[in-house]
């Protein structure tokens, strides 16, 4: 079964067993409800723990969450850090309109110009305001930084792993 990041369990909240987590999924509301099951990885040799979760509230820019069978700070303070994962059930066809795509379809695609040069690959994408911005890594240059709006991202394929886009002149500076 394959599994996906969520978020990050980065601190411990109060006393009554809440831990802080940043959001790295685009669908938080979705994600993070009572009842849900979620999985925490601590680090690459452990087995994921699974958590259902009990509370959810938002504090701060953190999504603030319990889990059932976890009162106490002594009992999640294990988790912290660690990633939050979701199994690919947990996933629905309904959650995407036509043109939008989970941030895992896009990591590691191959983005190409408009006259079919390559130009690098997907590494990260970033959520900090109104657009994404996908974070293509280069060889021997910096990070190329592109919005995700239509007049440069022209088209994605994920059946050719590619994403073609028209950089406008000054973004690549």
């Amino acid at each position: 079964m394959n599994y996906y990041t969520i978020g990050k369990i980065v601190n411990t909240q109060g006393l009554k067993g809440e831990v802080r987590v940043i959001a790295t999924t685009d669908f938080p509301d979705k994600r993070f409800q009572v009842g849900h099951t979620v999985y925490a990885k601590i680090d690459k040799k452990s087995k994921l723990i699974s958590l259902v979760i009990d509370s959810v509230r938002k504090h701060k820019g953190f999504i603030l969450l319990h889990f059932e069978g976890y009162p106490t700070i002594n009992d999640i303070e294990f988790l912290k850090p660690s990633q939050l994962l979701i199994d690919e059930t947990a996933q629905s066809a309904d959650d995407l309109k036509p043109g939008e795509y989970y941030y895992h379809q896009i990591i590691g695609l191959n983005v190409i110009d408009l006259d079919k040069h390559p130009i690098g690959i997907v590494k990260e994408i970033l959520s900090p305001g109104a657009n994404d911005v996908w974070v293509v890594q280069r060889e021997g240059q910096k990070d190329l930084l592109l919005p995700r709006i239509d007049s440069v991202i022209k088209e994605v394929d994920l059946d050719k792993g590619q994403i073609l886009v028209d950089i406008p002149e000054g973004l690549d500076e």
